[in-house]
């Protein structure tokens, strides 16, 4: 096909793992099938009286460290002008990216192909859209009520999984046992004294094994990393402190895909990673999902590849110019 111009919503370039960052991996394979590669932060966004555009920085990009991008050139664009807009900003979902996913709509009559779509990004919080399946998930309640918590965490026998609704990477998930001195002091922190609502989920035994994260495309399973937690650590999420491992898919996790997909088509989102442990699903994770590389090396994959299948099929049915 002719080369497509793909677009890239995104933190500092100059900020990425070469070695370990999805959006690099999916830069890297856009360039390899000769499309133009821009990409562009989310403070260079802005409404022009008409239209959304940004400042873009056409790029080259390689897989090597300390000079691993160059640019062609810098120039603000219409969003309209990109075939392609993936939306890679990693989180926190604040006002400011909410902000950004209205702005990246406001493209007239004709919008780039958007992975993911940016109503879907926003209905679909990442610790809260796997409520709408509450048999697939483990024992879980949200709430800011202290009384509440601090019950189910005496009734669960094997502990309780407290993160915060907005959290990410790890951070701010804590492990409580029945009976734990600490309970009503953490449960005040996380809540911030009863003004901000938190997720509290029974504890799985299998979490110690790790927790799978599954990547799915058009709302089929591509890969998979398994994320097992340092010994003094109850997180298996990479990015505080857990290794990865090969990850084999069961019966249930499959399930659980299949279960997921026609919700995630029909809102647009079309790469997304699902977090399982042991047979429940935790998260469903949409606005930069991570772990394309490691599930590359791991099972001979080339999930970016899987990827920009999908854009080159979605970009070919865009209204011409």
């Amino acid at each position: 096909m002719a080369p497509l111009t793909l677009g890239f919503l995104m933190d500092p370039l100059e900020t990425v793992r070469v070695d370990h960052d999805s959006t690099f991996a999916l830069m890297l394979e856009a360039q390899k099938r000769g499309h133009r590669v821009v990409y562009f932060e989310q403070g260079w966004l802005r409404f022009n009286g008409r239209v959304a555009e940004a400042r873009m920085r056409h790029v080259t990009v390689r897989r090597e460290l300390g000079r691993h991008f160059d640019v062609l050139d810098e120039a603000p664009r219409e969003l309209s002008t990109v075939d392609v807009l993936f939306l890679r900003k990693d989180p926190p979902v604040d006002a400011e990216f909410l902000h950004a996913t209205q702005l990246v709509e406001l493209c007239g009559d004709r919008p780039p192909v958007y992975i993911n779509d940016p109503a879907g990004i926003r209905d679909a919080n990442e610790k809260l859209f796997s409520l709408r399946y509450p048999d697939l998930m483990p024992d879980t309640r949200i709430t800011r009520e202290l009384p509440v918590l601090l019950d189910f965490i005496a009734r669960n026998a094997q502990g309780t999984i407290l993160k915060p609704v907005d959290g990410f990477g790890g951070k701010g998930i804590l492990f409580l046992a029945p009976g734990d001195r600490n309970a009503r002091s953490a449960v005040e922190l996380l809540t911030s004294g009863g003004r901000e609502a938190v997720v509290a989920q029974a504890y799985i035994p299998e979490s110690r094994q790790g927790d799978k994260r599954i990547i799915l495309v058009d709302g089929e399973p591509v890969g998979g990393v398994l994320r097992v937690p340092s010994g003094d650590d109850h997180r298996g999420n990479m990015a505080a402190g857990g290794t990865p491992h090969k990850a084999v898919l069961s019966a249930r996790d499959l399930e659980i895909c299949e279960r997921l997909k026609p919700e995630l088509r029909k809102r647009g989102l079309l790469l997304v990673g699902i977090d399982v442990l042991g047979d429940y699903l935790t998260e469903v994770n949409v606005t930069s999902p991570t772990g394309l590389v490691e599930a590359n090396h791991l099972d001979d994959v080339c999930i970016e590849a899987r990827v920009l299948d999908v854009a080159e099929r979605l970009a070919a049915r865009r209204p011409k110019a």
